[in-house]
């Protein structure tokens, strides 16, 4: 029998201001973070995906007695968020988790590229994350997903001696060969389990669902089972965006009657929907994987180019993680988080570079925030300038103040 296992995720981040050195607004939580249309972009997903989609999860659970079953890896910034502007959404959340046909995933809280750079910082934030899912939901994930998708050798080392018994990682055809994405696999030098994503029917649903000019459309829920009964496998990873159902793929498109009557088709053919941990407790590892270079699952390079290419990109990021040095002296938990927050992918994904169908992926993204590259990657490299100022003097003031008080 081959298992499905969906996976969703769930992420807002907190998308940034147009810089402007001529704001007198002293706070950088209000100064740097455009929260007006941060609260706008929440309300308007939430009640266009989340909430309906939460509605009909449930309802399928339910109607098929717990037999689907599905994953979530939600972002601290996305609960923050929630936090902030419809707490009700979490106790939607709540609901599923209920049923036990829901897990929770781990990842970074920040939605970062800690793991890139700094083992110790990626470590504070996925203990951050693993905090705020016990908060709200009382379960400590055993399963792990990174920023992106993004997946290298030698975190498979860092997250077994972290305790995970399993990670999702794009099941890009450079690092599976002749191989098929529908096993688990373990990487290499690491014995925790690894599930790659299918990303060619994944992105079936996350983006050619709703394209008329695709040879396959309409997709029915019906041609979608037969194709996922014929793929074969042990189990098939379907990793999406959450916001595909609703948001991306508009209700006009039958996005959701499609949700609606896929559990159904699948369990007809015999197939089965298992959480992400119940796929590593039952199928055994099958091979093994090497993620060196390291991959993701943005774009068709399945690479670090969506947000690591340009010179735009690599100045943002190198600037982010000096400014670690001021902000450790600092030591002041407020400009912790917002030195965390600009850590966030979406920055540099908004910096992208990249044209056709990858560069059109990048615009609509980057149109929530700004109209192009140059137009982000000023404002945050304003935004850190400002920040970098603000740090030393705060340094300078500390220092100044030491001499006294010793007196």
């Amino acid at each position: 029998m081959t298992s499905i296992a969906f996976y969703f995720q769930v992420h807002q981040p907190f998308r940034l201001k147009k810089f402007s050195f001529f704001d007198r607004e002293e706070d950088p939580w209000k100064r740097y973070f455009n929260h007006e249309k941060n609260e706008k972009i929440f309300r308007r997903v939430a009640s266009k995906c989340y909430y309906p989609t939460n509605e009909i999860i449930l309802d399928l659970i339910e109607r098929t007695d717990g037999k689907f079953r599905v994953s979530f890896s939600l972002t601290g910034t996305f609960i923050e968020q929630a936090e902030m502007y419809d707490p009700e959404l979490l106790e939607s959340f709540r609901e599923l988790v209920k049923t036990g046909a829901v897990e929770m995933l781990d990842e970074t809280y920040y939605h970062s590229f800690a793991s890139l750079w700094d083992e110790d910082e990626f470590k504070e934030q996925v203990k951050m994350h693993r905090k705020k899912i016990f908060e709200h939901f009382n379960v400590k994930p055993r399963v792990f997903r990174n920023t992106e998708g993004l997946f290298f050798n030698e975190l498979g080392k860092t997250l077994e001696k972290m305790g995970y018994e399993g990670v999702v990682a794009e099941g890009a055809d450079r690092v599976l060969g002749w191989r098929s994405p529908n096993y688990v696999y373990k990487p290499v030098g690491a014995n925790i389990k690894l599930l790659p994503r299918n990303y060619r029917l994944s992105d079936d649903v996350g983006f050619r669902f709703a394209n008329p000019n695709w040879e396959e459309f309409p997709l029915t829920a019906e041609k979608y089972a037969a194709w996922l009964k014929a793929s074969g496998g042990d189990v098939i990873g379907l990793f999406m965006d959450y916001e595909t159902f609703g948001e991306h793929m508009w209700p006009v498109t039958g996005i959701f009657e499609f949700l609606k009557a896929l559990p159904f088709k699948v369990l007809e053919n015999g197939m089965d929907f298992v959480t992400l941990s119940e796929a590593f407790e039952r199928y055994p590892v099958r091979d093994e994987l090497n993620y060196d270079p390291p991959v993701t699952w943005a774009d068709l390079d399945r690479d670090l180019s969506a947000w690591l290419a340009n010179e735009l990109q690599w100045a943002a990021f190198n600037k982010i993680k000096e400014l670690k040095r001021f902000v450790m002296k600092v030591n002041d938990p407020k400009l912790t988080h917002i030195w965390r927050l600009l850590q966030t992918s979406d920055n540099f994904y908004y910096m992208s570079l990249k044209y056709n169908q990858d560069g059109d992926i990048h615009a609509y993204f980057r149109s929530e925030a700004f109209e192009t590259p140059y137009d982000a990657f000023i404002s945050y490299m304003n935004t850190l300038q400002h920040f970098e100022d603000l740090l030393v003097e705060r340094l300078k003031s500390e220092q100044s103040e030491a001499p006294s008080q010793q007196q």
